[in-house]
């Protein structure tokens, strides 16, 4: 579907061949702050403005997490199986982020490092084997489903097929993930599941092996640590860990392979990134503008508590508000050349990780150090990156990313 600048972003056809950045452009300039007709829905406001989106970011009494954080409308019932920590407002949400925040500090992942070079060494070698291959699925996909691993502390043998689960889960639009599309068939069954999918269900079983200890996880791994401090704060119960645990193996992947996508991408499309990135120290600063480019989660909802006047509209209490981060992270009025990949922009005030807000990203210094170290490995090893076909996207409004990327290098 081209995109004309009038997309409908409810319908994830919208954002098959990649995000509607027109339509999004010409909202931004035009009416910041929009009401948007929903296929199958009552309708949201979307706010597309860097500005307007960390102003309602911050405002968890007014905009509040505690509906759902994805367009959908859901049940009060719905609501209470399927939700994690995301979906809840302070003081609620402070306790289980206190509980996790610990072993995702920026001191707990700099840990990682050596063991983070490493794979990512092995990786480059690995695809750097042939001179043509699929970029996503050789080296983009790899780390984050490797790291997961090493991270929540689970078995190396069970991370493909946690991993492909995690993608039908997350990816539950796209009929590349999942058969049982979520728009196209009745999924009412599976209303009560993390994303109205059936994978859920498998993931809870395994969730279930985890808590019964038929499944041997690492002791120095997240989810021991988070069972060893719920045995005694008992922060979450049983059906709420199966949920948290969904929630890690489809978030904990899917976005930072699609900004490493990016960033291979960026690369393939500008060959002169790779000889700046030769010559010139941009490492601190490269990670964050491909995931700013990125932005692989798109949006977040807010559901508003009370009336109120916000942009010159007056938002009804209980009306959906979807904050676009990807669209705030190409702001003119914030970025300059918001299109273009500068990777030695500084400061970088993107909000791909939902920054500004309680909610933001417990994940944000891995996947930083994922993104930097695997981009140093390889262009340590390249000179070029030449794209042999068209990138292919995700369907979804809600995750953006290159499903596949074939290239040649040299």
């Amino acid at each position: 579907m081209e995109d004309n600048g009038f997309l409908d972003l409810s319908d994830h056809d919208s954002f098959a061949n990649g995000v509607p950045h027109k339509t999004f452009e010409r909202i931004r300039n035009e009416d910041p702050v929009f009401w948007t007709k929903e296929k199958n829905g009552r309708g949201f406001w979307s706010i597309t403005k860097h500005a307007d989106i960390l102003k309602i970011n911050r405002d968890n009494k007014v905009f509040s997490s505690a509906q759902g954080i994805r367009i959908e409308d859901q049940t009060e019932e719905e609501y209470l199986a399927r939700r994690t920590f995301q979906e809840t407002d302070p003081p609620e949400h402070r306790i289980t982020r206190m509980m996790l925040a610990p072993a995702f500090s920026q001191k707990a992942i700099a840990n990682y490092e050596t063991m983070v070079r490493e794979l990512a060494y092995d990786i480059v070698k690995n695809a750097l084997s042939a001179n043509e291959f699929d970029a996503v699925e050789k080296i983009a996909k790899q780390l984050p489903m490797m790291m997961l691993g090493r991270i929540l502390g689970l078995p190396d043998s069970d991370l493909e097929w946690l991993v492909l689960k995690g993608d039908a889960l997350i990816g539950n639009s796209d009929p590349e993930f999942t058969d049982h599309i979520v728009d196209k068939l009745d999924s009412d069954q599976y209303r009560f599941m993390p994303f109205r999918s059936p994978a859920a269900l498998e993931l809870y079983d395994y969730a279930e092996k985890i808590l019964n200890q038929d499944i041997n996880i690492n002791k120095d791994g997240v989810l021991s640590k988070v069972l060893d401090a719920n045995s005694t704060e008992n922060v979450m119960e049983p059906h709420e860990f199966k949920n948290f645990f969904c929630l890690l193996i489809a978030a904990g992947n899917d976005t930072t392979r699609y900004s490493i996508a990016m960033s291979l991408y960026q690369l393939s499309l500008n060959n002169t990134l790779i000889r700046d990135l030769k010559t010139n120290n941009h490492w601190d600063t490269c990670a964050d503008e491909f995931i700013r480019l990125a932005s692989p989660t798109m949006y977040f909802r807010r559901t508003a508590t009370s009336d109120i006047n916000f942009g010159g509209k007056n938002i009804k209490k209980g009306d959906k508000v979807i904050l676009w981060f990807v669209s705030g992270n190409r702001d003119k009025d914030v970025f300059q050349n918001p299109h273009d990949p500068i990777i030695s922009r500084s400061p970088n005030p993107h909000i791909s990780f939902g920054q500004g807000g309680v909610h933001f990203c417990l994940g944000i210094w891995l996947a930083r150090m994922e993104v930097r170290i695997l981009l140093e490995e390889l262009i340590k090893k390249i000179d070029y990156i030449k794209p042999l076909s068209e990138p292919t996207w995700t369907r979804s409004n809600f995750i953006c990313g290159v499903k596949s990327l074939k290239v040649k290098v040299n």
